[in-house]
């Protein structure tokens, strides 16, 4: 019990991790309808600018401890929103109008892109950080076995919730979550009614990115260790998840995030860790064949 109780509290906090990268992806689609898949690296991006950042606060002896967490995340959300911003403009806009493969292409390339900029400039080699954030809760002990709760998963639970809730209220509740909405909808009748469609998509972006680096960051901070492939698979799983809880829904996106992370963590405890993503794509599979939806997506409606 103490065992599976651990391995919940682990799957828990992966999950919100893949759920803020998911929400990124539906997101996008909702817009524009077109996967971003070059969003995985901006993931990487935002995890490599917080250790960067956190290098510089902690050597020089400026800051430390939380503070420094949340100061760190204040600069890896700025910056990569730049780049979200840089690969809407470049990789999306000027392919608006053209067939649907053009803005899937570019953005694969665009991907490809970021990865190899990133060998370049920060090499090949794993980059390690030391906790920052060290200890937790001691929740049960079974023999030798204790089941604990970190400090590092409480904020990557507390922070996903946050993140989503305000976001959720962003999307139903604020005219720019009513922009992203019409243009969801019928982008040409949006901007026919004075809705300003690319400042709309460039914010959506913007968000996405945002939470790309929230993700990165805490990814970061809870595993120590991040090289410049790790937004590849990332990505991918996190596509998994959107699609999983149903791709342009919000709380689809964390659910998916969640039930892959649970998946993958029992998974590789009980069973064979190599063969974790097995399990999980072949978990997407079968829901898929039942819920082609998703759990949380709705049915779209043909316009005629």
């Amino acid at each position: 019990m103490a065992y599976a109780l651990q391995q919940l509290i682990n799957g828990v906090s992966l999950g919100m991790i893949y759920g803020l990268i998911a929400v990124g992806y539906t997101m996008v689609y909702g817009i524009i309808g077109m996967i971003n898949f070059a969003h995985g690296d901006i993931f990487m991006i935002g995890a490599f600018v917080a250790l960067t950042a956190m290098v510089m606060l902690v050597s020089g002896g400026l800051m430390e401890g939380p503070a420094a967490i949340l100061l760190v995340l204040a600069i890896s959300m700025t910056f990569t929103a730049l780049y979200g911003w840089t690969v809407e403009r470049i990789a999306y806009r000027p392919l608006r109008g053209s067939f649907r493969l053009a803005p899937l292409i570019s953005a694969i390339g665009m991907s490809i892109v970021l990865q190899n900029f990133v060998q370049v400039s920060q090499g090949a080699r794993v980059k390690p950080l030391e906790p920052q954030l060290p200890g937790g809760i001691e929740l049960m002990r079974e023999g030798t076995f204790v089941v604990q709760l970190s400090y590092m998963q409480m904020l990557i639970i507390v922070s996903t919730l946050t993140v989503l809730g305000i976001f959720t209220w962003l999307v139903t509740k604020t005219p720019l979550g009513r922009a992203m909405r019409a243009c969801e909808q019928d982008r040409k009748m949006a901007s026919l009614l004075g809705i300003d469609t690319d400042r709309t998509i460039s914010l959506t972006f913007v968000i996405g990115a945002s939470l790309a680096a929230v993700a990165g960051t805490l990814y970061l901070l809870r595993y120590g260790v991040i090289d410049f492939y790790i937004g590849f698979l990332a990505g991918v799983k996190a596509f998994t998840a959107a699609v999983l809880g149903g791709i342009g829904s919000l709380p689809g996106a964390v659910l998916g995030g969640l039930l892959i992370g649970l998946i993958e963590t029992f998974w590789s405890a009980y069973f064979s860790v190599q063969y974790k993503d097995v399990a999980a794509f072949s978990i997407l599979a079968i829901v898929l064949i039942f819920m082609p939806t998703g759990l949380l997506g709705r049915q779209e409606v043909e316009k005629v």
